[in-house]
């Protein structure tokens, strides 16, 4: 067996001009960890997700590479962190695309797959052998889905 076997292959996917606030919507209604990117030709560039939107809502100290390490005396509240995601929610989603994340071909073994979404806790993008177009997406869902299903 091998990845197609478990991929979804009409995953949701973004554009890069996508604005924040529909990606959001996409990730918060249908409970995403993170959704594709592709060009106007389908060629995958990466993945928004929830990660992304934690990042843009955070206070920027605490995410700075020597930033704060004890936050305990900042005191914020869910309204801060609506008001934080309203100032970039009309920004592209591109200001936070995650371009480094490991992707299969659809003959990848299925274990090796498995592997990967063990280790890397997020669903992996499956591209056409010796291209960038993104055929399909497989998460924790998916391979649920048809481990229970067998």
């Amino acid at each position: 067996m091998n990845a197609a076997a478990v991929m979804d292959p009409h995953p949701t996917v973004l554009k890069p001009t996508d604005k924040i606030s529909t990606a959001a919507r996409f990730i918060m209604e249908n409970r995403y960890r993170n959704l594709p990117v592709v060009d106007d030709e389908g060629c995958y560039l990466g993945v928004f997700g929830v990660n992304c939107l934690l990042k843009l809502v955070l206070p920027k100290p605490v995410l700075m590479e020597k930033g704060l390490k004890n936050i305990s005396f900042i005191h914020e509240s869910l309204e801060d962190l609506h008001n934080r995601f309203r100032e970039i929610e009309d920004q592209d989603i591109s200001v936070c695309m995650n371009t480094d994340i490991a992707t299969v071909r659809p003959d990848t073994p299925l274990l090796e797959t498995l592997l990967l979404l063990h280790d890397t806790r997020t669903s992996i993008p499956v591209l056409e052998p010796g291209s960038c177009k993104l055929l399909g997406m497989i998460s924790y869902w998916d391979v649920g889905k048809h481990i229970l299903s067998a």
